[in-house]
């Protein structure tokens, strides 16, 4: 559903399309270009594709569903065995697609509890046992934010057969629901007292290769608790946080009209590509990668 030119590079169509669910579209997607200016390597382009879907009276559970169904639907659609040949590597995705919080598949994998509920200090101690950098980690202000940093260093690389990761810690995710998973009872706007203490997100990525596929929530969908979650980003953007969300005042003022609860699902189009060609690099699957003009 794209209602428009957009004149500017966005980083996402998220917050666009859930005015459309507040407008009363109960599904919406936009298949586009994103840009972000996060560097370059074999997974990453500054300018590469996604799709975006949202689905009123949906949560994260449908959305994990939708996302299987999607991608087996494109292995039958373009003749594609269930079981691919990706650089070497066997990908079965016939068989059970494996599900972990970031907590424990990061304690399977390095052998450290990283709960979130322990102390910063002590959570950075157990990181640079695992000799990762000391001076990343002076610059990790949460727990939650050091978690993540060990799974992104020790953890995703690893990941190879599809593997869906829940609860992320809710700091990296302030567009999202808290998570009923951790102890907290759902409510329609996922904001119950208990759940305002929650840590945690209803959020799950997919990994496959050793790579994110795709990104979804159960969406935030309380404006009072939505404008204080993006107060805080804004204050870490200040700060010099390039991937913080900055606020959007006219998102805010949509969101007080009512939206419903939903889910929200985002594909990498390239990277999932990537997978189906066997392309170990994402220029191999892009029609204009950045490239320098003339060699040196």
């Amino acid at each position: 559903n794209t209602l428009g030119l957009n004149l500017f590079l966005r980083i996402a169509t998220e917050l666009h399309l859930k005015r459309l669910l507040i407008g009363g579209f109960e599904r919406v997607f936009e298949l586009g270009r994103i840009f972000r200016n996060e560097g370059i390597s074999t997974k990453h382009n500054p300018e590469f594709t996604s799709v975006e879907i949202y689905q009123a009276y949906a949560d994260r559970a449908e959305m994990l569903k939708l996302t299987k169904e999607l991608i087996l639907f494109l292995l039958e659609r373009f003749n594609l065995e269930s079981k691919l040949n990706y650089q070497g590597q066997e990908l079965d995705f016939a068989g059970n697609w494996q599900e972990y919080s970031m907590e424990k598949i990061v304690e399977k994998v390095t052998g450290e509890d990283f709960s979130i509920e322990q102390s910063l200090e002590e959570l950075k101690k157990k990181a640079l046992k695992l000799k990762l950098s000391r001076e990343k980690l002076t610059t990790l202000d949460s727990a939650g934010k050091v978690l993540n940093f060990v799974f992104e260093e020790k953890v995703e690389k690893s990941l190879i057969q599809p593997t869906f990761i829940v609860d992320y810690p809710w700091e990296l995710s302030p567009l999202a629901g808290l998570s009923p998973s951790a102890g907290i009872k759902k409510t329609k706007t996922y904001l119950s007292n208990k759940a305002k203490k929650s840590k945690y997100a209803e959020r799950f990525e997919l990994f496959i290769a050793g790579k994110e596929i795709a990104n979804a929530f159960s969406e935030l969908n309380d404006p009072f608790y939505q404008l204080k979650a993006l107060e805080k980003q804004q204050e870490q953007k200040e700060r010099g946080d390039q991937e913080a969300q900055a606020i959007d005042r006219e998102f805010i003022n949509a969101l007080e009209c009512g939206m419903p609860p939903s889910g929200g699902l985002g594909i990498g189009i390239d990277r999932l590509v990537m997978l189906l060609t066997d392309a170990a690099s994402i220029r191999e699957v892009i029609l204009f990668p950045t490239m320098r003009d003339q060699l040196n």
